[in-house]
């Protein structure tokens, strides 16, 4: 029998180790801890024997040298991201110890790649070909940006230096895993029993679901845990001010605790990148990572940090000012300051006092699949893809998958979701591309993908029924899943999401928008038990409160962009006595309602920024800055009718399909016609004066 198609295109030698039988169909119910090493061991000789034969490429003729480098790493790119995934969403002391076996090895590859003086050379060699200088644009793009990425990456320094960046790397590696693993595990650690009578206050559903946890566990009480459809209704609704104060110092200490304590991990993670920065030729580690995107330095993407928030803090000020006259109205002039755990409870008091709105009561109008119905529905009307539920093995019971098809019927792309948080999963939301498809000489092959996230899960015969909040994440997940799933560009490397990442950010923030149009939620947003429509009336209180403390909300992401940036610009992790966390407690601040605690150490878990060698690390502006991008692009849709296939078409035909095939500005102003309007943003958000 035939082994699957590799992501390469090639057939890989049948094996008893399913990770080295990658097809597009991936064994995920058949992948185990001890098939990582040995398949990452074979596929790095394997891969290292095609770089040598690359290298020799002055030898033999250079056809296809461009395109042979583009897919050199494939399959052991697609076999790092499958260990890292599931480590991610079933992890164990075994997934743990596979992954940091094979960090060393594939760091150490990825690092000599960039520094290997033949494949530099036969790079170098083929760009003064004729050949080259005949390239089609899309791969002269590639070319120039290889041959910049090769120099980025240290292939001109002199010997010394590059087995120094050797040795920065793969202790990047290993200490960014570690501190990864630091919070995965606080955070699963974490659990507290608490009688009926604490909860009061929280919604219904709430308490089912910790009580059905605390069974499951075999205790009486409740069970509260650190996963945020637990965490975030607690310190909203719960009148227990003790409960609150106790759960939101129990989130504090994540990344504190001993044994899991990534303070010092901070440290040494600043101190490395410092020195690759400067190996490299760069001042700081935010003018390295930020040269080849939009902002282009850490000066630029900081000034950028600072204006928003100078123009924001006025509206921030007067907001905070009148959520402390509501407080005192309701608690007495004599009330004591309001503290960390107090604010989303007494925010969402007034809230519930001026708008009459509670998000609860969109909660059963919010069934996880009618919310995906609905967005696969909103896609086919606007984009033109069909999205259909099929059949894979998964890596959990919950794991679902799905085809994608264009408007001839093509399968384009397939994805898997993994919906609801568990102990062994990491927080937050994401989306992974796990196979690059795209335009082929025999036609098209398909993307694979996966998003995951920790919504609200069923539980005592109840559906899994959103928060508006978690519908936006389903929305912001897919964009970018849209964003791979779409892409037409012939050179992997240029692919989907391989974009600047201050420009990464802008398929998935787009998508949010259509969460609060009528016309959107009509197809989604139906009451579990009868089907009815959201009610007009909450709809309308839904609109009226959706710029509702939207000052504190934009702050609060400034304060994350802003220290990422100070910390990577301004602080230096080589003073005497140097302390990143209380550097950051200090700038952090200024952008919060009220006093930090003394031991406030939210960047001692803050895995965007610390969790892997780059990630977000210095880029986490980039959030910001796509919304500037989001808030304008959709103004197009706005004007044009939300579900305009031609407004949709021009949308995938400019950014959604385009890759990395042009420079980010050119691709905004393809489907703008002009630059981004800089106010757009603060426009809708409410944050401007009338």
């Amino acid at each position: 029998m035939t082994a699957p198609a590799a992501p390469d295109g090639s057939h890989p030698v049948q094996s008893d180790n399913p990770l080295l039988n990658i097809g597009f169909r991936i064994p995920f119910d058949q992948i185990r801890p001890e098939h990582a090493e040995p398949a990452v061991d074979t596929l790095l000789a394997q891969t290292q024997e095609r770089l040598e034969q690359l290298a020799q490429a002055p030898e033999r003729d250079y056809a296809d040298f461009m395109d042979d480098l583009d897919r050199l790493t494939e399959q052991l790119d697609t076999v790092g991201v499958i260990v890292s995934h599931l480590d991610s969403v079933v992890t164990s002391p075994e997934w743990q110890a596979a992954r940091r076996a094979i960090l060393p090895k594939v760091t150490e590859f990825y690092t000599q790649l960039s520094l290997h003086p033949g494949l530099w050379a036969a790079l170098k060699g083929f760009a003064q070909t004729e050949t080259a200088r005949a390239l089609d644009p899309v791969r002269a793009r590639h070319l120039k940006l290889t041959i910049d990425e090769f120099r980025r990456e240290g292939a001109d320094l002199p010997e010394a230096e590059k087995a120094r960046l050797l040795e920065v790397n793969t202790q990047l590696a290993q200490i960014t895993n570690d501190f990864a693993k630091n919070v995965l595990e606080a955070t699963a650690a974490y659990e507290l029993y608490v009688p009926e009578e604490r909860l009061a206050g929280v919604p219904e559903r709430v308490r089912e679901a910790t009580r059905l946890d605390a069974e499951q566990h075999g205790r009486e009480g409740h069970r509260l845990t650190l996963h945020q459809p637990v965490a975030e209704p607690i310190l909203t609704y719960a009148d227990d001010r003790e409960l609150r104060r106790e759960l939101w110092q129990a989130q504090n200490a994540v990344g504190v605790q001993p044994g899991r304590d990534n303070r010092p991990l901070v440290l040494e993670i600043l101190k490395l990148r410092r020195e690759q920065a400067r190996l490299l030729g760069f001042r700081n580690f935010a003018d390295y990572v930020l040269e080849d995107r939009m902002a282009g330095n850490g000066e630029r993407a900081l000034a950028f940090e600072r204006d928003l928030e100078a123009r924001v803090r006025p509206f921030f000020e007067r907001e905070n000012a009148e959520l402390e006259a509501f407080y005192r109205q309701q608690v007495g002039p004599d009330a004591p300051p309001l503290e960390a755990w107090d604010l989303a409870y007494w925010a969402e008091k007034q809230r519930q006092a001026r708008y009459d709105f509670d998000e609860e009561a969109l909660r059963p109008y919010f069934e996880l699949d009618t919310v995906l119905a609905g967005l696969f529905e909103i896609v086919r009307r606007t984009f033109g893809i069909t999205v259909r539920e099929a059949q894979a093995p998964g890596w959990h019971p919950e794991v679902r998958y799905y085809d994608i098809f264009d408007e001839a019927d093509t399968h384009i792309a397939s994805f898997y979701t993994d919906w609801f948080p568990r102990d062994t999963k990491r927080a937050g939301a994401w989306m992974n591309g796990l196979v690059t498809g795209g335009p082929r000489e025999g036609g098209v092959d398909p993307h694979l993908g996966l998003m995951c996230g920790n919504m609200t899960p069923p539980s005592g015969g109840r559906p899994a029924l959103l928060s508006i909040r978690e519908v936006e994440t389903v929305f912001h997940e897919f964009g970018h899943l849209l964003h791979h799933a779409l892409s037409r560009v012939p050179v992997r490397n240029l692919s989907g999401t391989r974009v600047a990442w201050d420009f990464v950010e802008l398929p998935s923030q787009i998508m949010e928008n259509w969460v609060l149009e009528r016309e959107a939620l009509d197809l989604f947003a139906r009451h579990y038990q009868t089907g009815e429509r959201l009610p007009d009336e909450l709809f309308d209180r839904l609109v009226a409160a959706r710029n509702y403390r939207a000052a504190n909300a934009a702050m609060r992401q400034l304060s994350f962009g802003t220290v990422d940036l100070e910390l990577h610009l301004n602080f230096d992790p080589d003073a005497p006595g140097a302390d990143p966390v209380a550097f950051a407690r200090e700038i952090m601040a200024r952008f919060y309602p009220y006093s930090l605690p003394a031991d406030f150490a939210r960047i001692a878990q803050f895995g965007h920024l610390f969790s892997s060698p780059v990630g977000y690390g210095a880029g986490y502006y980039s959030y910001k800055w796509a919304e500037v991008l989001d808030a304008d692009a959709f103004s197009r849709f706005a004007a044009e009718g939300i579900f305009n296939r031609e407004t949709g078409r021009a949308y995938v035909d400019s950014i959604l399909s385009q890759g990395n095939s042009k420079e980010a500005a050119q691709l905004y102003r393809d489907f703008m016609g002009r630059d981004p309007d800089a106010e757009a943003l603060l426009r809708r958000s409410g944050l401007v004066e009338a």
